[in-house]
């Protein structure tokens, strides 16, 4: 019976089987429960001086091994459980104050619950009050007795509503060049992400595939920018895009770009290559995991740029705010810091 509470019935029997000496795992087929169960009942609900106590499980010099050490009494045992069932602790995020005030403000920002969590932690290390668990936020979110936080906006509080994970199929021709820069020709420096500058990019399309938008994505810092494209499926357009919005970085900071195998760059690499002094290579075919800082971002801006719309309405100056509040949002993989305090790290160093 998973999930529910032991019975007082099901506690005599632990009792009757605990005095005649039955194991842990025993008890539990007597029971109907997982081993685990009884073991996490004794520990709960056992006690040093009431109860029989276990009569055949005994360590070295006599003494009684772990958990069998303690005795264990059914009805003491169901007068614990009633009084911690009637006493439930207050939910922490249910009440006003600074705590739930600053989570409601990383929701509103399109925060998730974890990089919330962890941010608290990382701004309050020594404040044990400020820490609070991903599981507390969700609850507090759905849970009208923890919060009922989505309440409080219009829009959905997560970034995503569905409850399993999509694959997502790759759609239109992929490029076959033979001579196109392998990633496997990409400095060693790239794959290890301890030197900034090395890019992934990608486009997403729009619609019918009318529209597009340039992704790219520092590995290091996981620094977001976007570019919009007037004719995405013109490779010339997209590289001379692409290579304005990365000629404001020092050169330090655009050292290579990795790209999937689309049209797009294949096309154009060497042109983007001549405006940037920046080298392209190419993932193998249907090798998104390659990419995978790129992937992720993409999955990212579906709720800013939802599939199915005409991405063409939305100009650089949108784009570049959708980037700078993505840029804002802490990130476990930087131990909560945001991929814009990082990159501004890298950006100092360059240019001292």
């Amino acid at each position: 019976m998973p999930g529910k509470r032991l019975t007082a019935e099901q506690r005599a029997t632990i009792q009757r089987c605990w005095a005649a000496g039955f194991t842990q795992a025993h008890i539990a087929i007597a029971v109907g429960v997982h081993a685990s169960t009884v073991c996490r009942e004794v520990a709960r609900n056992g006690d040093d001086r009431y109860g029989p106590p276990h009569p055949r499980r005994k360590g070295r010099g006599g003494r009684l091994a772990g958990a069998y050490r303690w005795r264990y009494d059914a009805v003491l045992a169901q007068l614990r459980a009633a009084r911690r069932a009637r006493r439930p602790r207050p939910a922490k995020l249910a009440g006003p104050g600074p705590l739930r005030d600053t989570v409601v403000a990383g929701l509103a920002k399109r925060w998730s619950p974890e990089q919330i969590a962890g941010r608290l932690r990382f701004e309050h290390p020594d404040a044990p009050e400020w820490h609070v668990s991903t599981e507390t936020i969700y609850l507090a979110i759905y849970v009208q007795a923890r919060g009922g936080l989505k309440d409080l906006f219009e829009r959905p509080v997560l970034r995503t509503g569905r409850a399993h994970r999509r694959t997502q199929h790759p759609d239109g021709r992929r490029a076959r060049f033979a001579d196109l820069p392998h990633i496997d020709s990409r400095p060693a420096e790239a794959a290890d992400r301890k030197t900034a500058g090395h890019h992934e990019g990608d486009l997403i399309i729009g619609a019918h595939g009318r529209s597009g938008i340039g992704t790219v994505v520092e590995r290091t810092t996981r620094y977001l920018t976007l570019v919009a494209l007037p004719d995405h499926r013109d490779p010339t357009a997209v590289a001379e895009a692409v290579a304005d919005q990365l000629t404001h970085l020092p050169r330090q900071l655009r050292r290579s770009l990795t790209w999937d195998r689309g049209l797009e760059m294949a096309h154009s690499h060497k042109l983007f290559t001549a405006r940037t002094d920046t080298a392209v290579y190419f993932a193998n075919p249907h090798s998104p995991w390659e990419r995978g800082t790129n992937e992720n971002t993409n999955g990212l801006l579906r709720e800013y740029l939802p599939k199915g719309t005409d991405l063409s309405r939305h100009t650089q100056e949108y784009l570049d705010g959708v980037a700078a509040e993505i840029n804002g949002r802490p990130r476990k993989v930087l131990g909560y810091r945001t991929p814009a305090e990082v990159f501004e790290e890298h950006l100092i160093a360059t240019t001292e």
